[in-house]
């Protein structure tokens, strides 16, 4: 069976295994491993984090259109949504001025336009950039907030890692299996879904792109 064919396999499972070479080399990048193993200090945690502002800004900027979509709209739930825990989250990590310092690196850039254009263009990219990123933050993004709770002594659940808390979802595994039988019934045809699959591998990539920026910007001292 080819990796893209869509007949036989459910697509949420052919979107996790077409990306995983892909989700292997975000999670395992340089600066992620040096950030979960305790050789980054506050920092670059705080750097990261403004990041990812970026790219939930453009993902979340346009849900009151994207809310009536067929394709995109099942999957703007209000309990997903990360911008203001982020919001939240910089203000404590770095004042209340936080905008006023706040700026992309170039690759948050690109990454956050992709996303934008897909919401305003393609509904179908729209769903891979909210895949790989949501699904990520109910998921991996838990080992990110415990481990920035032991190392930097943030309050359990609290402010620093609110953006980690999903506060409304009382069963994240129950909701990630809904959220999975939301793409398996996706409103697309065998063409699209190829398409979208291909997205979620460059939503991958982007992400990697601003570990590897970061790696850069936080370098290990020899």
């Amino acid at each position: 069976m080819n990796a893209t064919d869509t007949s036989s396999t459910a697509f949420s499972t052919l979107l996790r295994t077409a990306s995983h070479e892909q989700h292997t080399e975000a999670e395992t990048s340089t600066f992620m491993s040096d950030l979960l193993g305790g050789r980054l200090g506050v920092d670059a945690y705080a750097r990261y984090t403004e990041q990812l502002w970026f790219v939930y800004e453009a993902l979340e900027a346009d849900t009151e259109r994207l809310v009536s979509d067929p394709v995109a709209g099942p999957f703007i739930r209000p309990e997903l949504l990360r911008r203001t825990a982020l919001e939240r989250d910089l203000a404590h990590l770095r004042g209340p001025d936080w905008r006023a310092t706040l700026t992309a690196l170039p690759a948050t850039r690109v990454y956050a336009a992709r996303v934008a254009e897909c919401a305003r263009e393609w509904p179908g990219g729209y769903v891979a950039h909210h895949y790989t990123r949501y699904l990520g933050d109910l998921s991996g993004g838990q080992t990110i907030r415990g481990k920035a709770e032991r190392t930097w002594g943030f309050a359990r659940k609290g402010d620093g890692v609110r953006f980690y808390v999903f506060e409304d979802i009382a069963n994240p595994a129950a909701f990630k299996r809904s959220y999975r039988e939301l793409l398996d019934g996706l409103r697309a045809d065998d063409l699209e879904k190829q398409r979208i699959v291909s997205e979620c591998k460059r939503a991958f990539a982007l992400n990697t792109a601003v570990f590897r920026a970061l790696g850069e910007e936080f370098p290990l001292s020899a």
